[in-house]
């Protein structure tokens, strides 16, 4: 019987859980019978719940595919069927699954479990995954290779989320249909990504919940006329045009695949009775379920965008504190963004807000709400966001792109081919510059003032707080000519933050603390603890505030003023913010010793922040030894100078 209990709170006890006690991994599970698998559902689901409020992490999406991923485990015989998610954050259900139950409660922290599939961590996590619209990909990349082979091995790609809103996943789906591949593809419809989904896409997703009676009928009229060839051929005629009507479910078979559905994704047995039958299918297979996402959990069901991810529950005091007056919360990098573009936005009706489905994780609630029609959210479609940007600024407008640094990456040929080349008037606000902490290097913006500074036309800056967000925020929209603007997430130091419009002369840097011998380049937010290390040395500090222009006066002052340089942001050094610097003094003639202290040649995994920043001596004692072992090498080198 189908499990229909609806959990109300989040248990604070470990559930008793005596048959998924006994699933270590998916051959164990398919020793079950399957009268025992809605048990087992139930089960996994209260672990669920218990584990995630015990160590914090993404919520709704596993719960929403619980009883889908019992099924694959079940009838697909994993890891020899390579099973690949999409959207990575659906996957907590498949690690409890696949041996990792007992370390949940580390996910997400230092050297515990990732939060999305990782290869390096199961051989069940057939394909890493952090961003969207991977999986038909992927899995068509070992269909392939089973092909190639000769192995009957299955390839199912589980994609959803908000993830089919991204057209590659539709390149994907014309490729495979082309090759004729031997895949399943399972389109999980929860009608949300992380933000509720948008766009035509989405509309026809929601009309094909009512087809359940087209299905009906399709199956009972097969039944009945399997008997009379003439009969059968005249209603497969039919149900293509009954289909097109009633379920568009054409989309997918004109693309090549065997659409089959849409089908309840919570019904247990019905779930494993369709994919028994599909997994003896030859071709291209497409099942389309409806599921809900934070399915059994009520408070997520009525609030799935609330409850994508949550907090640690941490224990009640048993005695209530004395009341006192809590201390005023400081906002986030991306509160000062959403602000800002509120208050330009009513300063200037050419301004347009654009996101890629981040409306909630880049602060742009209040914006959609007040100028809804110079807002855009355009799906999980990043390539299109920057394009979409660029046609606005050729008719007047000023569009502002807010975007994660991880997902601009996936626009670049449109930043250079369809903004820079042009030279139009674009600001980026790119959030989540930096180190990301819990969501490691998926989501880290390690990389973009490397590849932001190498791109002719644009105009970089690396604010060091919170105000200083908000005035480069403002002089990269007055300025004519695309602009980016990086900052990091969570919160800064706490700056006094000015209401007005104000602006900064483009190119400008500023000296924060002078001092002798050292002086101390930084880019960005790691101004504090660069002040800090700057009073111990009594070194000069500049906060430089532009990458590209950079502010060449200053540097050169700099480099005449002091012995040594040190450059310091929280990008890779290869290419970054520093390199500028030396290639200016470079070009110059100018020979002075520049150390570099940036994000190292490696992809640094998941924590908190303040443990990725120690990890890579970037808080300010690693900052302080990085400057000391950079003066050692200078001595070290002048003694055997000296000697030869």
């Amino acid at each position: 019987m189908q499990d229909t209990t609806i959990f109300q709170e989040i248990p604070t006890r470990q559930p008793e859980t005596p048959l998924l006690d006994r699933i270590d991994t998916p051959d164990q599970l398919r020793e079950l019978s399957e009268e025992e698998l809605p048990q087992l559902a139930y089960e996994l689901r209260a672990f669920l719940l218990w584990s995630v409020g015990q160590s914090g992490g993404h919520f709704g999406a596993g719960l929403g595919v619980l009883e889908l991923t019992v099924a694959l485990h079940y009838v697909f015989n994993t890891p020899e069927d390579r099973l690949v998610w999409d959207v990575g954050h659906q996957a907590y259900p498949h690690k409890i699954l696949t041996g990792r139950r007992h370390r949940m409660g580390t996910i997400r922290k230092r050297d515990g479990l990732a939060g999305f599939p990782k290869r390096a961590e199961s051989p069940y996590d057939t394909f890493g995954v952090g961003h969207s619209s991977t999986s038909i990909s992927a899995a068509l990349g070992m269909a392939l290779a089973a092909r190639q082979q000769n192995s009957p091995r299955k390839s199912i790609a589980v994609i959803g989320d908000g993830a089919m809103t991204a057209g590659m996943a539709f390149e994907a789906l014309n490729h495979a249909g082309h090759l004729h591949a031997n895949m399943l593809v399972i389109l999980n419809d929860n009608d949300m990504s992380i933000s509720q989904n948008v766009g035509g896409l989405s509309n026809y997703f929601a009309k094909l919940l009512a087809s359940r009676a087209y299905n009906q009928v399709r199956d009972g009229s097969k039944k009945v006329l399997q008997g009379a060839p003439k009969m059968m051929a005249l209603a497969r005629k039919t149900e293509e045009h009954f289909k097109g009507l009633i379920s568009g479910g054409t989309l997918f078979e004109e693309l090549g695949f065997n659409y089959i559905g849409p089908i309840d994704g919570h019904d247990l047995p019905l779930l494993l009775e369709t994919l028994e039958k599909i997994r003896e299918l030859d071709g291209p297979q497409f099942l389309h379920i409806v599921t809900r996402k934070g399915k059994g959990f009520g408070p997520a069901e009525l609030d799935p965008i609330g409850y994508h991810a949550i907090n640690k529950i941490e224990p009640k005091p048993a005695v209530k504190p004395a009341d006192a007056p809590a201390a005023p919360k400081k906002p986030k990098y991306a509160n000062v963004f959403g602000q800002w573009l509120c208050d330009t936005a009513e300063a200037d009706e050419r301004v347009v807000g654009i996101t890629p489905a981040m409306c909630e994780g880049s602060d742009l609630v209040a914006f959609s709400q007040r100028f809804p029609e110079r807002y855009h959210d355009v799906a999980i479609a990043e390539q299109h966001s920057v394009t979409l940007a660029g046609g606005l600024a050729c008719d007047g407008a000023k569009p502002v792109l807010a975007i994660y640094s991880t997902f601009l990456q996936r626009g670049y040929d449109q930043l250079i081919h369809d903004i820079a080349i042009q030279d139009l008037d674009v600001l980026f606000a790119i959030d989540r510059a930096g180190l990301v902490g819990q969501d490691g290097p998926t989501h880290g913006g390690a990389f973009d003032l490397s590849y932001l500074r190498c791109i002719p036309n644009l105009t970089v800056m690396a604010p060091s707080d919170e105000n200083e967000t908000r005035l480069l925020l403002q002089t990269g929209l007055m300025h004519t000519g695309p602009a980016a603007v990086r900052y990091p997430r969570g919160t800064g130091p706490g700056a006094t933050i000015h209401d007005g419009l104000d602006t900064v002369p483009i190119g400008q840097g500023r000296l924060v603390r002078e001092g002798q011998r050292i002086a101390i380049l930084n880019f960005g937010t790691l101004l504090t603890p660069a002040q800090e290390v700057a009073e111990q040395l009594n070194a000069t500090l500049a906060d430089m505030r532009f990458v590209k222009p950079l502010d060449t006066g200053l540097v050169e002052q700099l480099a005449e003023q002091h012995d040594v340089l040190i450059t310091l942001e929280e990008n890779v050094t290869a290419g970054g913010a520093g390199s500028g610097v030396s290639e200016h003094l470079n070009r110059l003639g100018i020979l002075r010793p520049t150390g570099h202290i940036g994000l190292p040649d490696r992809f640094v995994d998941h924590g908190q922040h303040g443990e990725q920043l120690a990890e890579c001596g970037l808080d300010a004692p690693g900052i302080r030894a990085s400057i000391d072992d950079y003066m050692d090498m200078l001595s070290r080198n002048e003694r055997l100078k000296a000697v030869t």
